[in-house]
């Protein structure tokens, strides 16, 4: 997979040029007896009917291998279904992944903020899993931990199965010591403070946690490093690995990350959700933080876009690991993003102005997928050239604001992880030195 496509590095960012994409499903037991087109207007909906109907006659849409003339066809069980793409993917930092340590067993970087451990949402090659595979020939790697995307610092992979699991029993059996680092708002006790309010998770989609007592049970320890007048350097020690848990712990003792896009924002009320106080429903606080995002035209910054929150199919898969990045797969028909953590204007103009017939969009299509892997493979920087505009792409009409270096950045970062016969360490973030300033 890794030739689909190639990156290119602009102001500060690295960037994927759009390419071709299948998404591929077998048929669900709920679709079987309902058509096709009842399908997506009811669970596919980030684009309009009109853009199906168009994909249908570009040839893009196919049924058990066969192109879809009728979106009126019923479904049967054991369908397979095809849907091709034309993928756009969020800028990530430029910032390069530091590998600490290879041997024979492992591999550990120093992953950095605003990557995400491995494909899942709208992010595909801009994540640390390809960019390690297509830039440093590191593959087949096999996940032990994970972190937020958002969250920089120590990741380790397993190079074998084998080693995955012994490490893998650590982490359940407790024995895995992490340590993380992070810059609060205000002036954090100095004596040791432990959390154990439970964790919810509010929504896979937009990934969003909060105290409960419905929640899962976990516990967080902390102590203050620093003071500088303004924000303080705090260590947490995560006892348990709940989605956000040091995120969400801190912003429930009033003291939330200086720069977190989720949990300090003004949708949370005055108070920013101290003490679990937020006086909202969670439909409420969930619409805040979008329109939130949406006001200052960084809703990339949570990995969603106007699309999927347009989308009524909410993926359920979630994982519990500690810093675990909110893994749910991306919707297998369309680009549905559940992006949260560790662990989306549709144009609809010209859509419909589609009267090719098939074979000859198929055949611009696949001159398009040559085009696109070809193209500069060495990652220069360049700009989007034309052929990687899509006739019946809604984003390729869309002009996005780039988010900016800074706004890649959460101060919050995996120091140390240390198991039964390993300690990793990456060295202390700049904004965690005592003497920064903001």
């Amino acid at each position: 997979h890794f030739a689909e496509t190639s990156y290119y590095f602009e102001g500060g960012l690295r960037k994927v040029r759009p390419y071709y994409f299948d998404f591929r499903t077998y048929c669900k037991g709920r679709w079987v007896g309902r058509s096709l087109l009842h399908v997506f207007s009811t669970e596919f909906r980030a684009q309009p009917l009109a853009y199906y109907r168009a994909a249908a006659r570009a040839g893009r849409l196919r049924l058990n291998e066969e192109p879809v003339r009728d979106l009126d066809i019923v479904l049967k069980n054991n369908d397979f279904l095809r849907n091709t793409v034309h993928r756009h993917e969020p800028p990530v930092t430029a910032q390069p992944i530091q590998i600490l340590v290879e041997n024979d067993e492992v591999v550990v970087v120093d992953k950095p903020s605003s990557l995400p451990v491995h494909p899942c949402g709208r992010f595909r090659h801009n994540t640390v899993i390809f960019i390690l595979g297509k830039e440093h020939d590191l593959k087949e790697l096999h996940t032990i931990h994970r972190l937020d995307r958002m969250t920089s610092g120590v990741l380790m992979f397993a190079k074998t199965i084998e080693v995955s699991k012994r490490i893998d029993e650590q982490v359940r059996e407790r024995q895995l010591e992490k340590e993380y680092v992070c810059r609060v708002v205000g002036e954090f006790p100095e004596h040791e403070m432990v959390c154990e309010e439970p964790i919810l998770v509010v929504s896979y989609k937009v990934g969003v946690c909060r105290v409960d007592p419905k929640g899962k049970f976990c516990k967080t320890i902390f102590h203050r490093l620093s003071y500088n007048g303004k924000t303080s350097v705090v260590k947490c020690l995560p006892r348990t690995g709940r989605t956000h848990q040091i995120r969400v712990h801190l912003q429930y003792l009033g003291h939330p990350i200086v720069n977190d896009p989720i949990y300090n924002m003004e949708a949370w009320g005055p108070e920013r959700g101290k003490g679990g106080k937020i006086d909202k429903t969670d439909e409420e606080l969930l619409k805040a933080l979008v329109e939130e995002h949406r006001s200052k035209q960084s809703l990339d910054i949570l990995g969603i876009s106007e699309e999927d929150l347009n989308s009524s199919a909410e993926d359920k898969d979630c994982d519990n690991s500690s810093d675990c990045t909110k893994s749910a797969q991306a919707d297998p028909i369309n680009e549905n993003s559940c992006p949260a953590e560790d662990t989306k204007d549709s144009e609809k103009n010209d859509i419909t102005a589609c009267p090719l017939n098939s074979d000859t969009n198929l055949e611009m299509l696949e001159k398009n997928k040559e085009l696109c892997s070809c193209e500069k493979q060495d990652g220069q920087t360049g700009e989007k050239s034309s052929e990687e505009k899509d006739p019946l792409c809604v984003e390729c009409k869309i002009t996005r604001r780039d988010p900016s270096p800074k706004e890649l950045v959460m101060y919050l970062h995996a120091l140390r992880y240390k198991g039964a016969e390993f300690e990793y360490c990456s060295k202390m973030p700049e904004w965690a030195m005592e003497d920064w300033e903001e």
